[in-house]
């Protein structure tokens, strides 16, 4: 992936609502009795139970899925000390990883405080609030001390991430490595290269799964921490060897098994990789850029272990991979602290888990054909949906076990069910996609490439590595939209089927069209005309093989674009019905809407193909479709033209299709609530299943619902996606914004890859 380049993180953060999170209610609040119980007089009942018991504080308020997310701005991100208000995107950014990972809801304070004493005194004063207190880029040394004080004072788990999950990955990893590399973590020589509060907990928590002491060669800005020096701080001297053994990091890397890199890019050379011992472990974790290049230094070995900070190579050490899930078990059990035995418990869960069969969802993820416990893989992924549990329960039964907890977790395997409930597959899913797109990049068209919008998704995709943007338009127009916008689309191509440089190909086109058209009236001449307009030319550009996929719709309506793909490529081999799909992203994960943008009044044997195009692309993304066919009636309760085609529908769908998750006809309502479809219609197929595909009796219904959740319901949607073509033709809702060009855009690119 590209570098992010500063206007587009500008614009990422300044865009709609400011910043990355919000805060909204979670009780009902439409009627005057709604808030005379949210507020006066009701929460005078609230109140005065937990004044009488303090404990049920967690009962009736937020306090136990809230973590305060804490700095001071010290040490940003490897920018430095840049103060408190600098931090706050930072700390947002945290909020919303915290949220989309585990479901917590993060709490950023920024704090004007740099003396210890006042800093702690401080985030105590404001303790009660919260349920936990994640600390993070406050420089070292103060960031120890300030740890060190509240875990003594306070009686809620709090963490320094910075320090710890850095610690937590790394040391997973390192078991899974020194497995791989048939060494004894007792034997294993040790160079460091930094000595901050990362690398410092790095080597504390290793050193607690047997890492020797003596083993650890440690080399801040000035050289090896050795106890002659009087430099160094009680914590660099718990790690310091006993003389000056080496004069310098090359020295200490010929023989070494591991090097542990948390300090600054391109100190290390392939010379010294090669004089490492036999299978080294290389965990170069300097962000952005790690101490050695990861080609560089699987070339100069081809026995290495490689890890690093970074998501374009194998076994990134990924803090996301833990503090989401550490604080989520020690939320639910009411921990008092977080321990060291609760730290290990988390190592020991990642290591775990990487050893086990890998879902598919997780291969497609990363669009890769397999992938397995060995060198390139000894950590998972952040994408796997298993973390939340495998991490959560393991740190939950730690701060049991070591007597921190104040809440017992009786039933596991309701715990996990609960964990699994928590989190929808909306963000899986979207960040699946996005990966998938990523490891396959295709040549996409943009029609319209003459809109603002469309040239900001290209450059996007582009950046985002997803796409080669082809643009079609006026080139002097897009060109100067392009520098007047100040987008960054050097070498792009851009053709306009309307300039003489492109007549030959008009004619080819147009001899394609008219050979696939002339017996439905339309000439040779007037097909060669056609490929003026560029939703023909780019649809016979795909059909040609000269792109992959087309993107189009932004400023035409839906007829007009669809039109060309249907005369141009048409639908794939064996479909009898072309249709469109909607992704509706909710908090109970992904619902999928059919047909929402084609088939006006389908007839009963339409609806059956259109459930059969929408559970094939499902299944595709690796979710199990189950399908409600929607209407005004619940299975005969009414009749009419639209209740009876559904149930006729239904009835071929059971009939020819037994083992896929379908029934109706059933309202909406019902479909969506289990408890009502169980207690009503326990006979239903659907009665203890999660509904997650609804087909509607027709366009105007498909389409009205689904406009009315993404107004109303603030939801994020995806589409339309056209289902059942031969070639990736995907079209735009008019006016739509970047972000959903964009996502169409993956969409486009995935279904390309599976053509």
């Amino acid at each position: 992936m590209k570098q992010v380049r500063k206007k587009e993180a500008l614009d990422y953060h300044e865009q709609g609502r400011k910043g990355k999170l919000e805060i909204i209610p979670t009780k009902p609040h439409s009627s005057q009795r709604d808030l005379s119980l949210a507020y006066s007089p009701g929460v005078a009942e609230p109140v005065l139970a937990i004044a009488a018991n303090p404990d049920d504080v967690y009962r009736y308020t937020a306090k136990g899925n809230l973590v305060a997310i804490i700095s001071n701005g010290t040490a940003i991100l490897g920018l430095g000390n840049l103060g408190p208000l600098a931090s706050k995107p930072v700390m947002e950014g945290k909020g919303m990883l915290f949220k989309i990972f585990a479901d917590i809801d993060g709490m950023d304070i920024e704090v004007k405080a740099t003396d210890v004493d006042e800093f702690v005194n401080t985030v105590k004063n404001i303790s009660p609030t919260f349920g936990g207190i994640n600390l993070e880029d406050i420089k070292a040394p103060e960031a120890f001390e300030i740890e060190e004080r509240l875990k003594a004072e306070l009686d809620i788990p709090i963490m320094h991430d910075d320090q710890h999950g850095t610690a937590i990955i790394s040391s997973a990893a390192l078991i899974n490595a020194l497995e791989i590399a048939e060494k004894n973590i007792e034997e294993v020589k040790v160079v460091v290269s930094g000595a901050g509060a990362a690398a410092l907990s790095c080597v504390a928590l290793m050193v607690k799964l047997g890492v020797q002491k003596q083993h650890v060669f440690m080399f801040d800005s000035k050289g090896l921490v050795h106890e002659s020096r009087n430099d160094i701080d009680s914590r660099k001297r718990n790690f310091a060897a006993s003389h000056c053994v080496y004069e310098n990091l090359a020295d200490a890397l010929n023989g070494a098994d591991v090097f542990l890199g948390l300090s600054q890019p391109d100190i290390v050379t392939q010379e010294m990789i090669r004089s490492m011992a036999k299978n080294p472990i290389v965990f170069a974790m300097a962000n952005p850029n790690p101490e050695i290049e990861y080609d560089l230094a699987v070339s100069a070995r081809e026995d290495i272990i490689m890890a690093t900070g970074r998501s374009d190579h194998p076994n990134q050490v990924n803090n996301v991979l833990g503090f989401p899930f550490i604080f989520r078990g020690a939320l639910d059990v009411r921990a008092k602290t977080i321990n060291d035995e609760m730290k290990l418990a988390a190592v020991k869960a990642l290591a775990g888990l990487a050893k086990h069969s890998v879902p598919e969802e997780v291969i497609e993820a990363y669009n890769l054909k397999s992938l397995s416990f060995g060198k390139e893989y000894i950590i998972p992924k952040p994408l796997d949906p298993r973390l939340i549990v495998v991490v959560s329960t393991a740190v939950a039964r730690a701060a049991i076990d070591s007597g921190v907890a104040k809440v017992i977790i009786e039933d596991w395997n309701a715990y996990a069910v609960e964990l699994q409930k928590r989190m929808g597959r909306d963000n899986v899913l979207s960040r699946s996609i996005a990966e998938r797109a990523r490891k396959g990049p295709k040549r996409v068209v943009f029609a319209e490439g003459d809109n603002y919008k469309i040239l900001k998704a290209a450059q996007q995709a582009r950046d985002e590595g997803i796409a080669t943007p082809i643009l079609l338009g006026d080139e002097n127009k897009i060109r100067r939209m392009i520098d007047e916008s100040e987008l960054e689309l050097e070498g792009v191509q851009i053709i306009d089927p309307r300039s003489d440089e492109w007549q030959s190909t008009r004619e080819e086109f147009g001899r394609c069209l008219f050979k696939k058209r002339m017996r439905k009236g339309l000439t040779e001449i007037e097909a060669i005309r056609t490929m003026r307009e560029r939703n023909y030319f780019g649809a016979l550009m795909v059909e040609m093989g000269q792109a992959d996929a087309l993107i189009s719709g932004m400023t035409r309506n839906y007829g007009r674009v669809i039109r060309p793909a249907l005369q141009t490529i048409g639908p794939a081999e064996g479909v009898k019905k072309v249709c469109g799909m909607y992704i509706v992203e909710t908090k109970q994960g992904p619902l999928f809407f059919a047909d929402t943008t084609v088939n006006v009044d389908p007839t009963a044997e339409d609806l059956v193909e259109i459930t059969l195009r929408a559970a094939e692309a499902i299944s595709k993304m690796k979710i199990i479709p189950r399908i409600a066919l929607l209407s005004y009636s619940n299975f005969g309760s009414a009749t009419g033209k639209d209740s009876d085609k559904v149930a006729k529908a239904v009835s071929i769908l059971h009939r020819d299709y037994p083992d896929l998750i379908v029934d109706g006809e059933v309202q909406a309502n019902f479909a969506l609530n289990n408890d009502m479809m169980k207690e009503n219609f326990p006979f239903s197929r659907l009665s203890e299943e999660k509904v997650n595909t609804l087909i509607f009796p027709n366009l105007a219904a498909g389409n009205i619902a689904y406009k009315l959740l993404q107004e109303i319901g603030h939801l994020e949607v995806t589409g339309p996606i056209l289902l059942g073509m031969r070639k990736s033709y995907h079209i735009l809702q008019m006016g739509c914004s970047v972000r959903e060009i964009l996502n169409m855009v993956r969409i486009a690119v995935i279904d390309a890859q599976m053509k």
